[in-house]
């Protein structure tokens, strides 16, 4: 049987470890909560693994989680204990990983594999959402720290055909994301401004439309305002490189995160699961 194409996804991400904090935060994550399980039922079990690209993992040059058995990376701080005792054990892929890195070689592109690193919570707090039977392995790649749009969507490009071979790509970030502008409200219009661009980009733009605005992202209403730097929006240049011309779908959107923030999250292609 023919595998189906997987859709790839940008999936806001959250604050902190807070599948894990129901009691802390109440119904704040209510939304965010039902979208990431229409993820699941969009494309059910058929990802043999996860390639999950995470605005919490930035390096020199391409990195790839290379372990067996990934551990855990507590990036945060100044939450409950408990959160520090989290466990989420899926398996790594090392083949996988291996097999990425020779398609970025082909591709030109240097990378490293990363024996010791761990999820970071960009991607156990989205995983363990959608998928808390922590089966399926996923293997992470992180961001170049230079952070160049155009590099991060030839990323997704070279790694397209991996949506053939039943790995589901993932950029886990958040469409808005100063911390500052969050916990204090000031951020509610920047946030809006800037959302409602980035749906026109991404929805309402043809493909090649779409890639050139995000080439010169930083020149949208309100950019610099949302994203003062933009490590938790870059994972979408590679789901938007790795979506071809298909085109984008708004799967989750919130103008009252926090009390008063935007947000929103898309996939790119159709469900396995029809809608």
């Amino acid at each position: 049987m023919t595998q189906a194409r997987l859709p790839t996804y940008f999936l806001s991400h959250g604050g902190g470890p807070w599948p894990w904090m129901r009691k802390e935060r109440g119904a704040m994550y209510n939304q965010l909560e039902a979208s990431l399980l229409e993820v699941r039922r969009e494309v059910g079990h058929s990802p043999r693994a996860v390639l999950m690209v995470s605005g919490h993992w930035e390096a020199d040059r391409f990195r790839l989680s290379s372990a067996v058995n990934p551990p855990m990376e507590y990036d945060y701080f100044g939450f409950p204990e408990h959160t520090y005792q989290i466990r989420y054990d899926a398996p790594g892929d090392p083949d996988l990983a291996e097999a990425i890195q020779a398609i970025l070689e082909h591709g030109g592109v240097v990378s490293d594999l990363d024996p010791k690193r761990g999820f970071d919570h960009g991607t156990f707090t989205l995983m363990y959402t959608i998928y808390p039977e922590a089966q399926i392995p996923i293997v992470q790649l992180s961001l170049k720290a230079d952070f160049d749009p155009a590099e991060h969507i030839k990323i997704g490009e070279l790694l397209a055909p991996l949506r053939d071979e039943g790995v589901l790509i993932v950029g886990s970030g958040l469409s808005y994301h100063d911390l500052r502008g969050m916990m204090s409200g000031r951020g509610a219009k920047a946030s809006a401004t800037f959302d409602e661009w980035l749906n026109d980009t991404l929805v309402v733009s043809s493909p090649d439309e779409r890639r050139k605005r995000l080439l010169h992202w930083s020149d949208a209403p309100a950019a610099r305002a949302a994203h003062p730097r933009e490590d938790h929006l870059i994972p979408l240049f590679v789901a938007v490189g790795a979506a071809a011309d298909e085109g984008g779908t708004r799967i989750y959107h919130q103008n009252d995160f926090m009390g008063a923030i935007t947000v929103s999250s898309y996939r790119f292609g159709v469900p396995i699961v029809p809608t």
